[in-house]
């Protein structure tokens, strides 16, 4: 059985080893044929400690390391915002 893999926006990294990430998914809604933007966090294992927030991060399913932690970092993307330097400056 392949584990689930789940992109999004790391939006906390203020705990030791974990994120939290915001993972967006789009509904259509039955009467109105619009798409919805749904939204779902779930916090995930960071083992090295480098994720910050507003980095873009792929997230797969894991057994549990603790009560909320099923969910462990596999991969950062580059080109976040968050993690570039001089990002905040507008360099």
């Amino acid at each position: 059985m392949s584990k689930r893999v789940l992109q999004g926006i790391v939006v906390s990294d203020k705990m030791q080893n974990t994120v939290v990430v915001q993972v967006e998914r789009r509904v259509l809604h039955a009467l109105y044929h619009k798409y919805l933007r749904k939204y779902k966090k779930y916090a995930a294992h960071d083992a090295e400690g480098v994720c910050r927030m507003g980095d873009v991060v792929e997230i797969r399913e894991c057994p549990p390391i603790s009560k909320t932690k099923k969910w462990e970092v596999i991969s950062r993307k580059a080109g976040s915002g968050a993690s570039v330097p001089g990002a905040e400056k507008g360099i």
